[in-house]
């Protein structure tokens, strides 16, 4: 009896965490992730005139080589205008350990990606997510980025 109590006080406490999302997706990168291969993303219709918070979710592991994370973002809206956004994201403490959550090696980063959107245009909208990352000194790109394990996105009741 005391183990159902556990379970079920765990399982609320989950649900809880995400009363927020209206909805969510992820995709597993498997070994390594091309920088021309996009993760892509339809997002369902939404309400139109409620705002939401969008993040962009990413799991690594200790393959990661990097402190930090640059991600070239295009948002395709269902009338075919596309808004393109170049984000960098903190991925790592100045002593090398992860800040994203997680037990083990496997660490997930929310990262903000809109706040305050709201879904105007009747119809789907798309998401296109792309890694940009450089090692110091090079002009070319890495081709293909090694520790990401998971690309996700979330749409969040908005100012929860």
């Amino acid at each position: 009896m005391h183990r159902s109590i556990v379970f079920v006080a765990m399982a609320l406490f989950l649900l809880s965490c995400n009363e927020n999302v209206v909805t969510s997706d992820m995709e597993s990168i498997s070994g390594v992730w091309n920088k021309n291969e996009p993760v892509v993303f339809t997002i369902p219709q939404q309400d139109s005139i409620k705002a939401y918070d969008l993040f962009i979710t990413v799991r690594n592991n200790n393959e990661y080589k990097f402190n930090n994370l640059f991600l070239i973002t295009a948002l395709d809206y269902p009338n075919g205008k596309t808004v393109t956004d170049t984000l960098e994201y903190r991925m790592a403490n100045p002593d090398g350990s992860w800040l994203g959550n997680g037990i083990g090696s496997v660490k997930e980063s929310k990262l903000w990606y809109k706040q305050n959107f709201t879904f105007t245009e009747q119809g789907s909208y798309r998401i296109r997510i792309s890694h940009a990352l450089r090692n110091n000194g090079e002009v070319d790109g890495v081709t293909n980025l090694e520790g990401i394990t998971d690309v996700g996105y979330s749409i969040e009741k908005q100012g929860q």
